[in-house]
């Protein structure tokens, strides 16, 4: 990966991402996201719950690396 690394904004809120030259594409920060999308005061908490509560989500999103 780059070094690129850029804020994009949705909904008015930051939301950090990189680029990845090798595979050309961006990857952006999943508690950024669920931040904007919920709403929640505590995004990583939030995050901790839905991995416990659904198996398979708690599998694709691996790891939750705290800010």
């Amino acid at each position: 990966m780059t070094n690129e690394k850029q804020m994009a904004i949705f909904a008015g809120q930051k939301i950090r991402r990189i680029w990845d030259d090798k595979e050309e594409k961006w990857y952006f920060s999943v508690v950024d996201v669920v931040a904007v999308l919920t709403e929640s005061p505590n995004p990583t908490d939030y995050l901790k719950k839905l991995r416990k509560r659904d198996s398979n989500l708690g599998g694709y999103l691996g790891t939750i690396v705290p800010r």
